[in-house]
């Protein structure tokens, strides 16, 4: 293997490893992890804001609103690639 092979190989192992060590046994509860939608669902609810209506539906569980976020995800870039597939090939048609 050559020198910078190595120098790569050993940078993504620090950049993979030094979090873990650095936030060892910390997690959420501490706001490491936390995201954005927490923090502004804690703004807002700060504010005394009333929602104007509810849910028609609700998923049942965490896992499958993120299955249903994924699948709405995956059909938007299946319709982007294909968008982006068919005038790249009818350009190179021409």
């Amino acid at each position: 293997m050559e020198k910078r092979h190595l120098v790569m190989i050993l940078a993504v192992v620090i950049i993979s490893v030094l979090p873990l060590i650095i936030y060892s046994g910390l997690g959420e509860e501490e706001g490491y992890f936390g995201g954005a939608d927490d923090s502004a669902g804690d703004a807002i609810a700060e504010t005394g804001y009333e929602p104007w209506f509810e849910p028609i539906w609700e998923p049942p569980s965490g896992e499958i609103e993120s299955l249903l976020f994924a699948v709405q995800a995956a059909i938007g870039a299946l319709i982007i690639g294909y968008v982006f597939g068919y005038y790249r090939g009818r350009g190179a048609s021409e």
